[in-house]
């Protein structure tokens, strides 16, 4: 029996290398990262972590510190879906999704990590192993970049390792949003995997409309054309806009994935697995996922992503998300032709520089 000795939650602001802007939350400058460690009797750590835009992470690091650390002090590390299941019915009445669920995240994420570290195996072989060489893709968060920079962007994907683009839409003027993504497509090539986000900023409507004024680009997926919550709108812009739908980011609870792909409501299911409830969660997902025929993909930390699409067998593209950490990382994700490769490290294998963040504390 590992028992739990010490939960230890902390709040950073990390700045971005440049201001990112989307549709919807705007220019980006940095971001808060909330982190948890937990530590057992023996002594060994775990590491999980959780992220915020703008703001918020203050909240989720109040749960962790006030409301988890005393519920999980003296419990078993190893009984994870029982230290779930507390987490989510403490805090139910107040939370049931958004911040909740990313505190909870966060700590199921460092559970896991302890769970890997004690066995020494790599969590996606803990979780049951498939290839650890995962599709990925660069997430570019570019609405406002002139074309000729979004272009020169792309280019230093491709030199990074990339095989695969996303781009952001949802600019005022929808001609401007077609003629950037022809852009991109001609300047891509026919072949090369295309993803546009709109980051919830259309209406149904607004959205079916889109969807074919960007047909001819043949986009791989089209994301998060309107907002989470309207599971009958992303299922119009599906079946009318005739353009595949990514859904999920925003989606913060098994029900709600269950909800999406019962109501055919989303081509690539995409959780967040510091937002979505953690690996726990995560992984009854891309369960769900494949019993409804379904390839999911994912929304940001793509350093503790991949192992949980490493041992997914219905995985598609994997999203490298611009709220990078790599500054602060011991061992960055690798890249390899167009694929993110699972570590062979123990537990997620994710060691951040403390020390260096200690100057961005919150």
């Amino acid at each position: 029996m590992a028992t739990i000795d010490s939960v230890q939650a902390d709040l950073y602001r990390v700045p971005l290398a440049s201001a990112l802007t989307d549709s919807t939350h705007g220019e980006m400058v940095d971001f808060e990262l909330i982190t948890v460690r937990v530590r057992d009797a023996d002594g060994a750590e775990g590491l999980g972590y959780t992220y915020t835009v703008h703001a918020g992470g203050a909240a989720v690091h109040a749960m962790v510190q006030h409301y988890f650390a005393d519920l999980l002090l003296g419990r078993d590390a190893d009984e994870i879906e029982r230290r779930w299941q507390d987490m989510w019915w403490l805090l139910h009445y107040g939370g049931r999704g958004g911040h909740v669920t990313s505190a909870i995240s966060a700590v199921d994420i460092a559970l896991w990590d302890l769970k890997g570290r004690r066995s020494g195996l790599p969590l996606w072989r803990l979780f049951g192993g498939y290839d650890p060489r995962v599709p990925v893709y660069a997430g570019g968060i570019d609405l406002e970049l002139p074309l000729p920079e979004l272009l020169a962007q792309a280019d230093r994907f491709q030199d990074n390792g990339f095989r695969a683009i996303k781009m952001k839409v949802g600019r005022a003027d929808l001609a401007e949003d077609v003629e950037r993504v022809a852009a991109m497509r001609d300047h891509l090539g026919s072949t090369f995997p295309l993803m546009a986000d709109a980051n919830m900023k259309w209406t149904a409507d607004q959205a079916v409309r889109a969807a074919r004024a960007l047909s001819d680009s043949d986009l791989f997926w089209l994301e998060e054309p309107t907002v989470p919550e309207d599971f009958t709108g992303h299922a119009r812009v599906l079946h009318e806009g005739g353009v595949p739908v990514a859904t999920g980011e925003n989606l913060h609870t098994l029900d709600e994935f269950h909800r999406a792909m019962s109501e055919s409501a989303v081509s690539f299911p995409e959780p967040d697995v510091s937002n979505c409830g953690g690996y726990t969660v995560f992984r009854k997902i891309c369960a769900l996922a494949e019993a409804h025929h379904l390839p999911v993909t994912s929304h940001g930390v793509h350093d503790l992503t991949v192992h949980a699409l490493a041992a997914a067998p219905n995985r598609t593209y994997m999203e490298a998300h611009g709220f990078g950490l790599d500054a602060y990382l011991a061992q960055p994700l690798h890249i390899d032709d167009g694929h993110a490769v699972a570590p062979e490290l123990p537990g997620h294998g994710v060691a951040l520089d403390f020390d260096r963040l200690e100057t961005l504390r919150a």
